[in-house]
């Protein structure tokens, strides 16, 4: 397994542990890695998609729904949405990697963490929003810019 699928793994296990914690982000990454013997590509990775996707969360949100013709975000199980915010944070602000791999990887996470049907949801809601990620990258630097 890469260091990339490795950090996004984390990533996503880290998320979902943030959804029923209330404890400060800082405390949550220590506790994680105090317990997992990762490298540090894979922690610097990792930690940098899960700050980035809790400060752009609304965004990602925003997004997600807007494509997502019968499913509001809030009642997405729990990790497929995770998956969907981590992918779109990627598709977004990850420069260095094609969307078809950014896209692939969240549909194997989908089915190795939630199932088959997770994956075939994944790729559809993720295929959209590739779709229209021309569009919706130049809104998102139009309001940068107000």
């Amino acid at each position: 397994m890469g260091k990339r699928r490795k950090a996004r793994e984390s990533t996503l296990q880290i998320l979902f542990q943030i959804e029923f914690d209330s404890s400060s982000l800082e405390k949550i990454l220590d506790s994680y890695w105090e317990t997992r013997a990762h490298s540090e590509e894979v922690k610097s990775y990792s930690t940098w998609l899960i700050e980035g996707i809790l400060s752009h969360k609304d965004e990602i949100d925003r997004i997600i729904q807007s494509v997502s013709e019968h499913w509001r975000v809030p009642r997405m199980a729990i990790i497929d949405r995770n998956i969907l915010r981590m992918a779109v944070f990627e598709l977004l602000y990850e420069e260095n990697v094609v969307p078809a791999i950014v896209i692939n990887e969240a549909i194997e996470i989908a089915k190795k963490y939630s199932g088959e049907q997770a994956g075939t949801f994944v790729n559809g809601i993720l295929d959209a929003i590739r779709k229209q990620l021309p569009k919706i990258k130049s809104s998102l630097k139009e309001n940068e810019n107000d």
